[in-house]
Parts: structure tokens; sequence; C-alpha cells
């Protein structure tokens, strides 16, 4: 009997990026399987049919999420009545843990199998949200191996899938092909910036960026940039901040996506907190991390998790030590920045060293991740 609809829910680029190609996987196990819900444009490719957009969840932290709340309260009710008006075989939340958690439980109660994909970094902060996890979800897919533990303990059902993005980043990545497919030389120091995905993110972090990468571009102006937009939305906004660095242009490359290239091109990467760190770690590149925003978000987010984990960044993380340097808050300023930068640049030994570590982390996130996803949603389904 062919199975009903699967249901998406997913948050942000980066959960548009982990389950478009779960989507395509299951049109292929699955063939004519309807795949709708929430999703962005790699969803949509693989055939996707998108009942609102991704970026209509992209918000972060207390404050702005309080400014958005009515419309995403509204969402998620508008979601909930049409998901039980006609039940899909499976639910499927795609990391958004704040929005989905509580979509999850309710569906839940009324029969609908739930998977969740991406756990919420319970080990990092509020780790009081397993019970709602216990609730909320039939099966937990981890993407990091040291998650296991704490499902297990919790008896909550979860399987380690390892992260898509080890499978979709090359083990040795050629800087040299990457440049080339940019159309940028293949000499001279290349600085990949990224600063988020959203658009608080760069309006946060956007003029801190700018402004080290102007510093670094007087102390030496053979350097060069290339700055992914990961929404064309925000193109707009990034080239009226460019407005106030006139000699800025000339240096940087913007590209309109393309993080991959621009990534495994550069030499060292400039980058916002988030899943960008980990796709620099594949890609085993040096990097800075850096993070903003409003000083009552942070503080809140620090009495949260404070204790817990001492890092933010993803590689960090997962060596449980700092390979790479993080300036957070009023420690992410331009000369700090551009410091820390240029002396990355100016480390060969270090770049190595790093290289080695992040090839043996890339091993260990590297399953058929795409295969076990669609195995583990599909089972769900037909129970």
């Amino acid at each position: 009997m062919p199975l009903a609809a699967c249901a998406f829910v997913a948050g942000e680029a980066s959960g548009d990026l982990l389950a478009a190609g779960v989507v395509r996987q299951l049109r292929v196990r699955e063939p004519g399987l309807p795949c709708v819900g929430v999703g962005g444009d790699r969803m949509i490719a693989a055939g996707f049919e998108a009942w609102a957009h991704v970026r209509e969840l992209s918000v972060r932290g207390y404050v702005e999420v309080l400014r958005h709340l009515p419309r995403l309260l509204a969402l998620r009710r508008s979601l909930r009545r049409r998901l039980l008006a006609a039940p899909p075989a499976v639910f499927v939340g795609v990391d958004a843990p704040d929005f989905n958690l509580g979509l999850e439980e309710s569906l839940r109660e009324h029969g609908i199998r739930v998977v969740h994909y991406v756990s919420p970094s319970i080990w990092a902060w509020r780790s009081e949200r397993i019970h709602q996890i216990r609730r909320s979800v039939d099966r937990m897919l981890l993407v990091f191996p040291f998650e296991q533990r704490i499902y297990d303990e919790a008896g909550i059902p979860a399987t380690y899938v390892g992260h898509p993005l080890a499978s979709m980043i090359p083990m040795v990545p050629d800087a040299g092909a990457a440049r080339a497919r940019l159309g940028l030389g293949a000499s001279g120091s290349l600085v990949a910036v990224l600063p988020g995905s959203r658009t608080d993110e760069v309006r946060h972090l956007g003029p801190v960026f700018l402004d080290a990468m102007a510093q670094l571009l007087r102390e030496d102006p053979a350097i060069r940039f290339a700055l992914p937009v990961a929404d064309p939305p925000l193109k707009a906004a990034l080239q009226q901040m460019l407005k106030e660095y006139p000699g800025l242009a000339d240096a940087l490359t913007l590209t309109e996506g393309r993080a991959h290239d621009v990534l495994e091109a550069a030499d060292v990467v400039l980058v916002a907190s988030g899943t960008a760190t980990l796709e620099a770690a594949l890609f085993k590149r040096p990097m800075v991390i850096a993070y903003k925003m409003p000083a009552l978000s942070a503080w809140l987010m620090r009495r949260k998790g404070e204790a817990q984990v001492p890092f933010v960044g993803l590689p960090n993380i997962l060596a449980q030590e700092s390979l790479v340097p993080e300036l957070l808050q009023e420690h992410a300023t331009a000369p700090a920045l551009a410091a820390a930068v240029r002396a990355q640049l100016g480390d060969a030994a270090g770049r190595a060293r790093l290289e080695q570590r992040f090839s043996a982390m890339h091993a260990s996130l590297k399953r058929d991740t795409v295969g076990l996803v669609a195995q583990a949603i599909l089972d769900e389904a037909r129970r």
C-alpha cells in the first residue's frame, strides 16, 4: 500500500541543506511519495512541496524570537491544523527544536509517528529539554557520535546516522580547483568570510567583520576575501554596508551561495558560530569563530548554558578542547578578529596540525547518512 505523505519542517538554511538529500532519497525509494511542509530552495529542487519557506523560521535569540512570536505561533497552529486534517505517514522535524518539539508533541498525541533529525544541543544547554523530547519523538536521529550515550541513558530510541556534510565534503580538498571555479587567482592569501545566514546575524556581525577585513587589507593590500551570501535578500544589506568601505569592494568577491567552493578555496575562514564552523573543519581550514547578539539575549543564553560546555564552535565541542579561537560578544572586535586571522595565516605548522585533527574528525562523522536517515523515516512511517 502506498504511504501517505511524509511531512517535514526544516529550520534555517542548514536544515534545508540537511533535509534536501533525504527528500531526494525518499522519492527514489518510494516513487510518488509526497514530501510536504516547511522547506527551502534545496528541498524544493529535490521535489519538495513547500507550504512555507525555511526563512520564515530563521530567527535567533530570546529577544528576537519575542518580536516574531505571534507570527511563529500562527504558523505552527496553521501547520498543526493542516497535518491533523490530512495526517502524514510520518512527521520529520529537522533541527529548529524551539518550533518543532511543541508541534511534534501535539502530533504524536494524535497518533502521528514522529522522527526528529538533529538533536537539540542538550549537552550544551537546556539539558531539561530531554523530558520534552521523550514526549515528542518516536526516534531521534543523531549527527554526533557522543550523543548516543545521552539518549541510551534516557531510554529514548535514537540512531547515530553520521553528519551528512561529512559525505558531501571531500576528504582531501582542492583549493586550486575551487579558486578556478570561482574565477579567483591561484596565488595570494584568501580569507573566506561567513557572517551567518540570518538577517539578525548579518546585522550584528557584518559591520565588525567588514571592519576586520578593512584592517587586514590595510596591512596587506594583496589579501583577498570571498563572502558567500546564504540568502539572496541578504546581498542588498551587505552591499549597503560595503558602501562604508570603498576600498574593500575591489578585494572582495560576493557569491550567491557556493559556500563550499569558498571554504575549499580559502586559506583561513572568519565565520559566525554555527553549522558553517563544522563545514570549515571538514574542509580542513583553520578558522576564527565569532558571534555577536543583543546583550539581553546573550545574558539569557549564558544563564541557561553556563557550566555545561566551555565552547560554542562545533570543532572545539567535538574535540573537547580549544582547537580554534572563539571571540564572542564584547571580545568580537575588529582588531581582535583581524589579529586572530593574521595569526592563522602566518602559522603554517599550526595549519598542518589542524588539518590532521580535522581529518580524524571528518572520518568519525562519515556514514551513509542520507541512506540511514531515509531508512529510519520509512521504518517509522510503516509502523
